[in-house]
Parts: C-alpha cells; sequence; structure tokens
C-alpha cells in the first residue's frame, strides 16, 4: 500500500473562518483524508494579535504574526488567505501567486476588485486560484456553474446573495417591525459587518454578483458600471402593499444574458419577487440562488449564506479541490486562469446600460393630503409614458400620506425622469422611492 502524501496548509487569518477550518479540518479529518487519499496538516497559522483569545486553541509554534512564514515557506503546498480586506491580502496574495502557489480565499471584495489580475499572475506563474468560499457561503454555486452545469449556457442567474440583508427583511415582513429595529437586532445578533455599508448598501452581494458574471459569462464589470443598491429606505409600508400585491422584498442580484443582442445585464437591488418563485421563500440568513441553462432548465440552491460552519465548509471544499490537483488531478477548465475560454465566453458581450434596463415598477411617493395630488402625479407619469398598474393610498398621522403605484412595462430612462420631476411638484415631500418588480421572464 502507498504511502499518503502530507499536504501542508498554511493559514493567513484566523478569525471567525480560519478558526472553522481548523475545527473542521480536525473535526472530520479522518473521514476526509480517506476521501482525499492524503494527510492534512495545518503547519502555519499567522494572526494579527498573537496575545487576542481565540475560541479555537493551537500549538503556540504554529502561531506567528509574520505572513512570510506561509507565503515564503517552500514547505506550504495551500495558501489560505482568510483576513478579508484588500490591501495586505491583495499585496499576500500576489506574492504566493508569482511563486506558483496555490491560494485559497473567500475575500469577494479582492476577487471582485482584482481578480483579473490575480488569476493572470497565477497562470503566468504556473499557480492556481480557488474561490468557492467567496459566494454564497456554503452553497457550491461556483462549483455547479464551472463544473456541474458545464454544459449550458446561461441567460439567467438570481438570487438572495447577503444573509444579512434578508434576516432584516424576513423579520420587518414577518413582525412588522421598522428598518431601525430590525437592524439593531442584527447588529446585537452579531450578523452585520462592522463597515455597515457592505451588507445594507448591497455592496457585499454586488461584489459576489461581479464574481459570479464572470464565472458565467468570462467578462468582468465594475461595481460603478452596474446598479447597486441596499435596503436601507425599505418601509414596512412598502413590505405591506407588496404582500397585498402578492410579492415579497428580497435584496437581489441579477445577471441576465440575451445571447441574440449579446448584451449583459449585472445588477444588485431590493426587488418585488412574485410569492410564487421559489427564491421568495428563502429566508432569515439563508441564501439562494436559481441558475438556468440553456441545457437543464432551472436549479435552485438554497442554504446557509454566511457563519463560521457554511463559509469554511466552501473554504475546505477548495482545498479537497487543490490536494487533487497536487496529486495529478486536472484542473477545473473553467477555473478562472484560462484567459483564452473566458475571451470566448464573452466575446462580443456588451454590458448593458443601465437606463435602457425595461421593466415593471413599485413607487412610494410622500405626499401632502391635498386635493387633486394623484392627478398631479398622474400627469407627471403620463408625460414619460408611465401607466399605473395598481394605486394604493394610506393617511399618515402628521396628515400627509403616501401614494404607492405599480407600473406597467416602462424603463429606468422614464422612471428616473419621472422621480426627478415628481421632487419638484410642490405637493411632493422628499425623493420619490422605487423598487423594480422581478420577472424571471423577462429579466
Amino acid at each position: 500500500m502507498s504511502k499518503k502524501r502530507t499536504v501542508r496548509i498554511g493559514l493567513l487569518g484566523f478569525g471567525v473562518v480560519g478558526q472553522g477550518v481548523w475545527k473542521n479540518i480536525e473535526g472530520n479529518r479522518q473521514s476526509l483524508e480517506y476521501r482525499l487519499g492524503a494527510k492534512l496538516e495545518i503547519s502555519e497559522v499567522v494572526v494579527k494579535n498573537l496575545t487576542r483569545p481565540r475560541e479555537i486553541s493551537v500549538p503556540k509554534a504554529l502561531l506567528s504574526d509574520d505572513p512570510s512564514r506561509v507565503v515564503d515557506n517552500t514547505e506550504i503546498d495551500i495558501v489560505c488567505e482568510l483576513m478579508g480586506g484588500t490591501d495586505e491580502a491583495l499585496d499576500l496574495t500576489r506574492r504566493a501567486l508569482e511563486q506558483g502557489k496555490i491560494v485559497v480565499t473567500a475575500n469577494k471584495a479582492l476577487i471582485c476588485e482584482y481578480g483579473e489580475e490575480l488569476f493572470a499572475i497565477a497562470r503566468e506563474n504556473g499557480g492556481h486560484y480557488f474561490y468557492e468560499a467567496s459566494v454564497a457561503g456554503g452553497i457550491p454555486i461556483i462549483k455547479t456553474i464551472r463544473e456541474g452545469l458545464i454544459a449550458n449556457r446561461f441567460n439567467l442567474i438570481f438570487g438572495i446573495l447577503n444573509g444579512t440583508s434578508n434576516y432584516i427583511l424576513t423579520r420587518m415582513e414577518r413582525e412588522g417591525l421598522s428598518f431601525e429595529a430590525t437592524l439593531s437586532d442584527a447588529r446585537e445578533l452579531g450578523y452585520v459587518e462592522a463597515d455597515e455599508a457592505l451588507d445594507l448598501d448591497g455592496i457585499d452581494a454586488a461584489h459576489k454578483a461581479v464574481i459570479l458574471a464572470f464565472l458565467a459569462h468570462g467578462k468582468w464589470v465594475r461595481l460603478d458600471e452596474i446598479i447597486c443598491e441596499g435596503i436601507r429606505e425599505v418601509s414596512r409600508e412598502d413590505i405591506e402593499v407588496s404582500a397585498q400585491l402578492g410579492y415579497k422584498i428580497k435584496l437581489l442580484a441579477v445577471i441576465a444574458r440575451d445571447f441574440e443582442k449579446e448584451s449583459l445585464s449585472v445588477r444588485l437591488h431590493p426587488a418585488l419577487i412574485s410569492k410564487e418563485e421559489v427564491i421568495a421563500g428563502v429566508d432569515e440568513v439563508y441564501n439562494g440562488v436559481s441558475v438556468t441553462g440553456d441545457v437543464v432548465g432551472t436549479t435552485v440552491l438554497i442554504g446557509r449564506g454566511a457563519g463560521q460552519d457554511a463559509t469554511s465548509s466552501s473554504v475546505i471544499s477548495d482545498i479537497a479541490d487543490a490536494v487533487f490537483l497536487l496529486q495529478g488531478a486536472v484542473t477545473p477548465v473553467v477555473s478562472g486562469e484560462d484567459r483564452a475560454i473566458h475571451s470566448k465566453l464573452s466575446d462580443g458581450l456588451k454590458l448593458k446600460e443601465k437606463e435602457s434596463l425595461e421593466g415593471r415598477y413599485y413607487l412610494r411617493i410622500h405626499v401632502k393630503n391635498q386635493e387633486g395630488v394623484l392627478a398631479k402625479i398622474s400627469d407627471i407619469m403620463a408625460r414619460e409614458h408611465i401607466s399605473f398598474a395598481t394605486v394604493n393610498q394610506k393617511e399618515l398621522e402628521d396628515g400627509t400620506a403616501n401614494v404607492m403605484v405599480t407600473t406597467h412595462e416602462t424603463n429606468e430612462a422614464s422612471i428616473l425622469s419621472a422621480k426627478t420631476m415628481l421632487e419638484t411638484e410642490e405637493t411632493v415631500i422628499g425623493e420619490p422611492f422605487s423598487i423594480r418588480i422581478f420577472d424571471s421572464g423577462n429579466a
């Protein structure tokens, strides 16, 4: 019987995810090593603060605050970058890939902003960059698209990619709470990132949407090129009216490709989604992704989108792929490192202009409760060729009112123009708020 190879792993970062990787490798070591045909040894753990107390204790000889013990160590086979951020993590990832190392990461911001460069460095130096844990936590969405559905072209991928925002919207819907009250609970439970804008303004989920767009279509897009909106302005009234109309409000990532026109739409925003859609039923901190391919049809994956165990599960999955690679297995074809393949995927593909997005919309307009207000709103909307599908009005305690309407088919440019005109109308208080209505048949 041949002797098993020992694969040495170095961890850059030992926070929640890093400790989860250690815990779950140690807890499942026998099963893992049997399946992989190799021994796993976490031989270096780099931390920022050596004196900080941690739930998981490791031998002191393995702990260091010197990243070179991992990045520049010729005995380390797999570098796990679990630091987060785009400064030091970028420098260390570059260094590791320049040496032809295998790097596993959960850092979606780093991939979104520097992925094109990092994949090129890996390609040029014989390294490999694995990133399953960067999107949707424990859901194997990257492997599903890259390997399980490789026979397909994808005209639509959409879903919930941020557990924090989904938790907040779920609590608002179920309990009639305000955004502020639910956010306070989410903070106490530790669901909200230290930089709250990542969750609340949609940045975290938008990073993930960019990664999925590249994986499925071979095209890198920048955050400033896409619609990226968060959930701060969603109110109880919006959720109540949506429910009456048969919808739920979810923060959705939408990646839609028109193969005839060779156009790609990538966006992240709150949306009214029919209760009939499977994704609409994904609540709490769970994530869900719907993938429609031209061969298999629609596949839906649902699971925990964040947390120690969910994310560390995906990291360990990438470690497993890296171990197979070290033992001679063929690397996945669409891994981000084959420029020729991704060039063909995106050949002639153009990013759709934000203003050309077409669909139906929901608007909430805060108005003075005066005679003729609705007629004035209708007149302004008519100038942009926008017609109403439904109209609701709710009087408020201060004597003003909210007018909440849904529209027939229109486009982003017309809605933006109408909102600008409404804002200058003397009977309208503040800026009107709009949410897109998602239709999987016309995304």
